[in-house]
């Protein structure tokens, strides 16, 4: 018999579900074999939010695909029962919620055990998870750099191999840019792909959906055929997937036509960045590819000053929903000074301008659908540089002013706020390491509502090149 941790060193999440299905390994023993995983890297990487063990153990396990298969919930606008969900803020206190979220609820219907939840920086603003409340979580290729944001827990956790695949959410690259930062698989589906219910209809206009960080791209694929679909009351949905996502990996992708991305202005892409994403041109062109050098038809600051009018609108909306429930307003003092900047500066948004800036971002969308009649995809480094140190990325000073604050985000993360504008899929796919043994992932975009064409591309990718046996010195697999 193989030893429980060997098994799980070795198995994706529909491997490990296989497993159960077959007999040859209990949920229980994938669920403390997850618990002692977690509590081996947990102390050097600080990912964790809130442990669910006891719930865990005492829960009665849905019956569907995924059964026995352990994950953790990102504790960013996602309720899980009985959880707390804390958004990355001291504002919300000990708020526990009564009922999950509708992801969550489709993650728990296909047997999934939920250990606990992961950290994000305050309400998911930032591309590196730190915040007051609960120090920064740290990246397990080098425990001195930014795990990314604002999925940085889940990453972190997937990379060192404690879970195959933890819960996220994307609302301008928090899936992409922490896959990024850890060496893992970031998918971001097209606007409408994924439930938001039942609390909310939308996210930022529309920017934000939920989906998940894993090793494998299998894994992504079965999670969107679980998950995906509008829930009741969606305002919208993506258009219908024709086949499940899964069998979109059974055959390589036809013959490709791909836009090379390389800087977006004013901000330029350093020399690592440039190094891994002309590393994946080429792979994909050794692969039958055609790739050609482009330029994106986008005014970058323009397009960001409208995103935080959304942004910042829906901040200070939350923010007075959250006074109201809990009975007394919150403070400055409870916010982090990052949220400080977004309310002094876009928390008074008008509704006219409001409205504007959804118009904006939706002519956005159509300028790219335009701009991709000619291609079928469109590639572009994930990040302009390596993972930074802790701390030097969002420095935690409100005297900064927004465009400071611009500045410092996005020229690190210039294209991924982009395709969550314009509501197309998006992937982060880890194909190159820096010289200093630090993960750079390869950013692909593709047609609205065109998922599969991603996910073929990434299983082609990942025969190519693969990426599982590539294991942080922060981990939890058997050496």
């Amino acid at each position: 018999m193989h030893d429980i941790h060997t098994l799980m060193d070795q198995h994706d999440a529909t491997g490990l579900a296989g497993l159960v299905e077959k007999g040859e390994v209990s949920p229980g023993e994938l669920l403390e074999a997850s618990i002692a995983r977690l509590e081996q890297v947990e102390p050097q990487l600080n990912a964790v939010a809130e442990k669910l063990y006891d719930s865990a153990r005492q829960a009665t396990l849905g019956n569907g695909p995924l059964r026995g298969v352990p994950t953790l919930i990102k504790d960013l606008f996602a309720p899980l029962t009985g959880a707390r969900m804390s958004n990355g803020s001291l504002a919300l206190g000990e708020a526990r919620m009564e009922l999950d979220d509708a992801v969550v609820s489709r993650l728990r219907e296909a047997g999934c055990q939920f250990i606990g939840t992961t950290t994000a920086p305050e309400f998911g603003t930032s591309y590196t998870t730190e915040s007051t409340r609960f120090g920064a979580t740290r990246n397990p290729w080098d425990t001195e750099r930014s795990v990314g944001g604002s999925s940085g827990g889940a990453a972190a956790l997937v990379a060192a191999r404690v879970v195959p695949f933890a819960h996220g959410n994307d609302g301008g690259g928090s899936l992409r840019v922490p896959a990024s930062c850890c060496g893992v698989f970031g998918l971001k589906p097209s606007r409408g792909r994924m439930p938001s219910g039942p609390l909310t209809g939308e996210g930022w206009a529309g920017m934000s959906t939920a989906h998940a960080i894993t090793v494998s791209v299998r894994d992504s694929a079965a999670l969107l055929d679980i998950t995906a679909g509008a829930d009741l009351g969606a305002p919208y949905a993506a258009p219908w997937q024709h086949e499940p996502f899964v069998d979109s990996l059974r055959r390589p992708p036809r013959p490709l036509r791909i836009a090379l991305v390389e800087h977006l202005a004013p901000w330029s892409s350093g020399p690592e960045a440039l190094a891994a994403v002309r590393h994946s041109a080429r792979l994909c062109e050794s692969l039958g590819h055609r790739v050609e050098h482009a330029t994106l038809p986008v005014d970058a600051l323009a397009f960001l000053d409208q995103v935080f009018d959304i942004i910042g609108a829906s901040t200070s909306s939350y923010i007075g929903l959250l006074g109201e429930m809990r009975g007394a307003a919150v403070s400055p003092e409870e916010l982090e000074p990052r949220t400080r900047i977004i309310l002094r500066e876009k928390g008074g948004t008008s509704g006219a301008r409001y409205a504007d800036a959804v118009a904006s971002i939706h002519m956005l969308g159509r300028r790219l659908a335009a701009f991709m009649t000619d291609y079928d995809l469109i590639l572009t480094p994930t990040l302009t540089r390596e993972p930074p140190p802790i701390g030097s990325l969002d420095p935690f000073d409100d005297s900064l002013d927004l465009a400071a604050m611009i500045e410092r985000f996005h020229s690190y993360s210039p294209f991924t706020a982009l395709f969550n504008a314009s509501g197309q899929p998006a992937m982060s796919v880890p194909l190159y390491w820096t010289a200093g043994g630090l993960p750079l992932g390869s950013h692909f975009a593709a047609r609205f509502g065109e998922e599969g064409t991603l996910l073929a591309l990434a299983a082609q990718l990942e025969q190519a090149q693969p990426w599982a046996a590539r294991v942080p010195p922060v981990s939890a697999q058997r050496r």
